[in-house]
């Protein structure tokens, strides 16, 4: 293993790949979204969103030190801590840091907005990292922290309320099928070294098809559940959905995959652009 150079070269973007930025960011932004359509202060919107994006970080920290060793093996040269870019010790003072950030800033929006994002939300991406990630239960952490994030904020509202059932689902099935898509990439690396969750049981074809049902599934829910979708919308974005469906049920190379990115992007719009109230 190659002598860490974090100290000579700087360990900002080491660290930030470690965290699995891309992911973590994707997700605060959802949580911006759906703290602008609630109407939440701007401070409180603010709160919220560095809370969730505080949980993530220690999310994708926890992950990738729980998986050194098994990304080593794999050769995985895109893991600063597998590469020595980063040590051990750097990154559990990073996640330590974050966790104490997240806990402060939930809870300053309220105690029940802190709850579910702490208690269903954060212990659910740690509990995939510890234990579920090699299971036939990998993709129970996703529907949890997902499907709780609309709660998230709706909780920091004043008054606070729950969301309706429609987001809870939408939310639920976008973060379960995120699971099985982001793992697509990774999923020979994953078998070498032994990680035997969902996705790896399944195969890449039927992952991919199950991520694209349930995105189908997420775009019926919210299309009638919301009710803020203007009516002529409604057809567009049906045959929108059913049109990357098809793709990515029938298309070749990287077309399947990038049709059913389309398909969860849409469900998001529809999560967060419909007015919550």
């Amino acid at each position: 293993m190659t002598r860490s150079t974090g100290a000579r070269t700087g360990q900002g973007g080491p660290l930030l790949r470690a965290a699995h930025i891309g992911p973590a960011v994707a997700v605060t932004l959802v949580v911006a979204l759906l703290a602008v359509r609630q109407g939440l202060p701007l401070v409180r919107g603010v709160v919220v969103t560095a809370a969730v994006f505080a949980g993530q970080l220690t999310i994708g920290w926890g992950n990738d030190l729980l998986d050194t060793k098994r990304d080593r093996d794999a050769g995985r040269r895109d893991k600063p801590l597998a590469t020595g870019e980063l040590t051990s010790t750097v990154v559990l003072t990073s996640l330590v840091v974050a966790a104490i950030a997240c806990v402060v800033l939930s809870f300053l929006v309220g105690w029940r907005s802190a709850l579910v994002h702490l208690g269903i939300g954060v212990t659910s991406g740690h509990l995939y990292n510890a234990a579920l990630k090699g299971s036939v239960w990998s993709w129970l952490p996703y529907a949890m922290a997902f499907g709780t994030l609309p709660a998230v904020v709706t909780l920091a509202d004043i008054p606070p309320s729950w969301p309706p059932a429609w987001m809870l689902g939408t939310a639920a099935a976008i973060g379960v099928a995120a699971h099985l898509l982001n793992a697509l990439p990774d999923l020979d690396d994953d078998l070498a070294t032994g990680l035997r969750g969902l996705p790896h049981r399944l195969g890449r074809t039927a992952s991919r098809v199950l991520a694209t049902g349930l995105l189908v599934c997420g775009s019926v829910v919210a299309i009638l559940g919301s009710g803020g979708l203007p009516v002529g919308w409604r057809p567009v974005t049906v045959v929108v959905v059913v049109g990357l469906a098809g793709l990515a049920l029938l298309g070749r190379g990287r077309v399947p995959f990038a049709a059913a990115i389309g398909i969860a992007l849409v469900d998001v719009v529809l999560l967060t652009v419909v007015s919550l109230r």
